[in-house]
């Protein structure tokens, strides 16, 4: 996976709660839209809604604890891993195994120990745009993403990654290349969504 990124977001509400049957779940967003990230390495990026919507219905993503293919929580082609796109963003559901590892990090979390998520992606084929703010700096707008895991996290990285950096090195040759007027357009149009 040498094209696989990783953001985290901190939301208020990853919860563990008790159903009426007894049984413990994991809730909370494992991304939100339209909200600018912290600087990546010379960019920021937003995820676009609907990012998610081929990943959510193809994909076999994984729940994750740090991100740890050890410590897998649920997964969604095996029912115990829920996945939707709300108003907010990546909305996720976990029935976790009752293993020391779960319980321990239940703990955690109800203790406000472990309270951010991270997922695991990377971008299918036009699945981003690029442009620039007022300000000139670069925006990446996410809108079509695989997604291999959503993972509770002890500590959150906004880490830009190779695949990231390569992609915004690739956009800012393609703009500073004239004549490419493809690209021109893009930022014009990128400009004027920016602007409204």
């Amino acid at each position: 996976m040498k094209d696989k990124e990783t953001r985290c977001f901190t939301i208020d509400g990853l919860k563990v709660e008790t159903r009426a049957d007894g049984k413990r779940t994991i809730h909370g967003h494992a991304a939100v839209f339209n909200s600018l990230s912290e600087d990546l390495g010379g960019f920021r990026e937003m995820i676009a809604p609907g990012s998610f919507m081929d990943a959510i219905k193809t994909d076999d993503v994984r729940a994750l604890f740090n991100h740890n293919p050890d410590y897998v929580l649920g997964r969604n082609m095996a029912g115990t891993l829920r996945m939707v796109e709300d108003v907010r963003g990546l909305a996720i559901e976990i029935d976790p195994p009752d293993t020391q590892v779960c319980r321990d990090l239940m703990v955690s979390m109800e203790r406000g120990d472990i309270s951010q998520m991270s997922f695991g992606f990377s971008v299918r084929p036009n699945g981003q745009n690029w442009g620039t703010d007022d300000e000139g700096n670069a925006i990446r707008t996410l809108t079509s993403l695989r997604l291999f895991d959503v993972s509770p996290v002890t500590y959150p990285a906004y880490t830009a990654t190779d695949v990231a950096v390569r992609s915004l090195t690739e956009w800012k040759t393609a703009i500073e290349t004239p004549p490419n007027t493809q690209w021109q357009n893009c930022i014009r149009l990128r400009r004027l969504e920016l602007a409204i």
